[in-house]
């Protein structure tokens, strides 16, 4: 059991960075792999970065390669993107979300705990 939360969204020039912070108040953070997805309006929820549960192995979907980067502290129970180059096209509503693998995924049903969400928003 995990509670996340998500912070570090705001409003951004294209072509600037943002780091998303998830915190998690759960004790057992390093079992579980984490993923963060967006949500743009009319779009589908999309799996932007994954990570497992050492921070080992990563995934990015293509969109966002050479320019976001996913990481975790498991000592401080956080899992971290860092978001550089943003585009417009980022506009999303980002959540962090974890799963029930220690196993790097990207599948949505594997992922039991998700943040509320923090919206990011880069203007052109």
């Amino acid at each position: 059991q995990v509670q996340l939360v998500e912070s570090g969204g705001g409003l951004v020039q294209a072509g600037g960075s943002l780091r998303l912070s998830c915190a998690s108040s759960g004790r057992t953070f390093s079992s579980y792999a984490m993923g963060w997805f967006r949500q743009a309006p009319g779009k589908e929820r999309e799996c932007v970065a994954a990570i497992n549960w050492s921070g080992g192995g990563t995934y990015y979907t293509t969109s966002v390669k050479g320019r976001f980067t996913i990481s975790r502290d498991n000592t401080k129970n956080t899992v971290y993107l860092q978001m550089n180059s943003l585009k417009p096209d980022d506009t999303a509503v980002y959540f962090c979300a974890a799963a029930r693998t220690s196993y790097l995924t990207t599948a949505l049903d594997v992922f039991g705990t998700w943040g509320q969400g923090t919206q990011v928003t880069v203007s052109s």
